[in-house]
């Protein structure tokens, strides 16, 4: 079996940020926090005989903003995971937190309930393009939360965004020295796309082109690189022993049970991939849940589309994917990517040996096209 990762959805926040298309819901009245944990602990019961005897590497927390809940929400939500699941000993715990939640010592609370990763969706710390992406925090209020998260944490994430609206290469470059200058193990960087479904998608913001975008992304490389930061993924970014271990564990094609209202799971078994999704809408997932079943939808994964699949997560990996770990997670032989990889070979798009395959510096860049090469006929 792959190792085994869970994922938690905690879909509330303050304000939908406009190009936001995740499972995330404004608050309106009081949070239902002690009835939303006894769903997801409903869920997670009913879940267990499909994860039976196995071990969870890395718990998740995402939403939303999950740092809208209490520290002793947390704290039970962690207490009855472990109750339930072998969690290995050093395993990684990551919350999910906006600076615009920030309170002094609530970080450290969390770490208390046994948080042991902190991850600050800062964006930006430039108030204009704080303010066009909607989020509620302001500059001063992201670099207090990042500070408090350095005292707190052992280790923690940055998410960054570029190609903002009206961004110059000048106001890239301050986001970065300011985010570096505070000497982050983990930063990730997310280009904004203006996803379906959103504010943005309704009333496009006027954006950078797409060379430009290229340009900020290549002088992100080169900022990180000097402060000591391995890309090593195509979003992230770490100092040696920070790299996320649980998204690692999403890119190597492992397992993850996924609770929570829309949250999605992907299990295997001795001779099938099987992937699941939650109810979305929150009020009636906790109904759902509670009343024994917060499934909506449970499909195998069928064998055309497992190469897809799981290229789709190796080539983000800046080392690529072992030969032997293809057959070994999709239960397929490796001629049912040779095809293919011998044209991305052929194209400059990655480079192999008899072990292993990975992007190269041009296959990086033009991702899409790299996986789009393993699409099933």
């Amino acid at each position: 079996m792959p190792p085994l990762s869970l994922y938690v959805h905690l879909p509330w926040c303050i304000r939908k940020c406009p190009y936001c298309d995740f499972n995330s819901h404004e608050v309106v009245g009081e949070l239902p926090e002690r009835r939303y944990i006894d769903a997801v602990v409903a869920d997670l019961e009913q879940a267990l005989p499909l994860v039976w005897g196995r071990t969870i590497h890395s718990v998740f927390i995402g939403g939303g903003t999950p740092s809208l809940f209490s520290a002793q929400s947390i704290d039970r939500l962690l207490g009855d995971i472990r109750a339930r699941m072998k969690l290995t000993p050093d395993c990684e715990v990551t919350l999910e937190a906006n600076p615009g939640t920030f309170e002094t010592d609530r970080f450290r609370a969390f770490r208390g309930a046994g948080v042991t990763r902190l991850s600050i969706g800062v964006q930006s710390f430039n108030d204009d393009h704080l303010k066009a992406l909607g989020r509620v925090h302001d500059r001063q209020q992201a670099i207090a939360a990042v500070q408090e998260a350095a005292q707190a944490f052992d280790t923690y994430n940055l998410d960054i965004m570029y190609a903002l609206p009206g961004q110059s290469m000048a106001q890239l470059e301050n986001d970065m020295a300011t985010a570096l200058a505070m000497a982050p193990p983990h930063i990730s960087i997310y280009h904004l796309t203006i996803e379906p479904n959103t504010y943005f998608a309704k009333f496009p913001p006027l954006i950078p082109q797409d060379d430009d975008a290229y340009a900020m992304l290549d002088r992100i490389t080169e900022m990180t690189a000097r402060a000591g930061l391995e890309r090593y993924e195509v979003s992230a970014y770490a100092k040696p022993g920070h790299q996320c271990w649980h998204n690692l564990n999403y890119w190597q094609f492992g397992d993850y049970l996924g609770v929570g209202a829309g949250a999605h799971s992907k299990l295997s078994f001795a001779h099938r991939v099987v992937r699941q999704v939650r109810f979305r809408e929150p009020r009636l997932y906790m109904e759902r849940a509670l009343a024994g079943n917060a499934v909506t939808q449970d499909q195998e994964v069928g064998r055309t589309e497992l190469p897809f699949e799981y290229m789709l997560n190796a080539l983000r990996l800046k080392d690529g994917f072992a030969l032997q770990d293809f057959s070994a997670r999709t239960g397929l032989p490796l001629t049912a990517i040779q095809k293919p990889l011998a044209e991305a070979l052929a194209k400059g798009l990655i480079e192999s040996d008899l072990h292993r395959a990975k992007p190269t510096a041009r296959g990086f860049d033009f991702l899409s096209d790299l996986q789009s090469l393993f699409l099933p006929g």
